[in-house]
């Protein structure tokens, strides 16, 4: 290689680090949700109450990575008869940089009838790797640049301004999960007016892309309305299954960075 290609290769490398590393330190606007938030749902199968979800945000900013994190707990257990059927008692966490959006750590604790699982997942966001850790077992998997998990994927989500979103438009987000990568898929289905226990108050609609399996019904087997302000918190859900179908209302709420509008 003579001097001249040296310099350029040198160059373009020094290019592609710089914008690389701005991409791994990137600064995502959030006006949605900080520390204290917490949302609590009620699920039922016709009008049987079937599950009970949370989704929580700490209190106090914990630091992964030497990064300052928002520390996300979201549960599910089930409740009721279906307690009796399948009994579920499910943690999932993530630690999702403030200033990033971007998970630096995730967990989950699952327990379902005799089923266990117990996953870390540590995100190495400059060499663009995901750890993951179960039953003395670490495995690393190569990841593309600003991956996310379950949880941190739906809390960027909530960061993006759909007023710039064209009704129709499919949102793609890189996702990690179960040793995995795919895309988490969501259309956007424009505004709508729903009715909750508080009252009355305006949504967007989504509509999450599933990929078909033997228990959902179809492509697009769930709707999701969510606040159509800067929380952007889901308020209502719908999933049509194989037999039958389940509802997901809010059942409570509080530490929400902006008051909700009810009429």
């Amino acid at each position: 290689m003579n001097r001249s290609h040296l310099i350029l290769a040198i160059i373009t490398l020094s290019i592609y680090l710089s914008f690389k590393q701005y991409e791994q330190n990137r600064v995502i606007p959030n006006y949605s949700f900080c520390t204290g938030e917490k949302v609590e749902y009620r699920v039922h199968y016709g009008f049987i109450n079937a599950a009970e979800a949370k989704v929580e945000i700490a209190k106090s900013v914990s630091v992964v990575n030497n990064r300052p994190c928002f520390k996300v707990n979201a549960t599910g257990r089930t409740v009721g008869a279906f307690d009796l059927i399948s009994r579920v008692r499910d943690t999932w966490r993530s630690y999702i940089d403030t200033s990033a959006i971007l998970p630096h750590m995730f967990e989950r604790q699952i327990q379902e009838n005799k089923y266990r699982k117990d996953e870390k997942v540590i995100f190495n966001h400059n060499k663009d790797q995901a750890i993951s850790s179960e039953k003395n077992e670490t495995k690393t998997f190569n990841v593309p640049n600003n991956i996310h998990d379950i949880i941190s994927g739906y809390f960027f989500l909530r960061t993006i301004n759909f007023e710039k979103v064209s009704e129709g438009e499919v949102i793609e987000v890189p996702t990690f999960f179960d040793g995995e990568i795919y895309k988490l898929r969501v259309r956007y289905s424009g505004k709508d007016v729903i009715k909750t226990k508080f009252g009355k108050t305006r949504v967007l609609r989504l509509h999450p892309i599933i990929p078909r399996n033997k228990l959902f019904k179809g492509e697009s087997p769930m709707r999701l309305w969510i606040s159509d302000d800067s929380n952007k918190i889901p308020l209502k859900a719908e999933v049509e299954l194989v037999i039958g179908s389940l509802e997901m209302d809010i059942k409570s709420y509080k530490g929400l960075r902006k008051e909700i509008t009810w009429f």
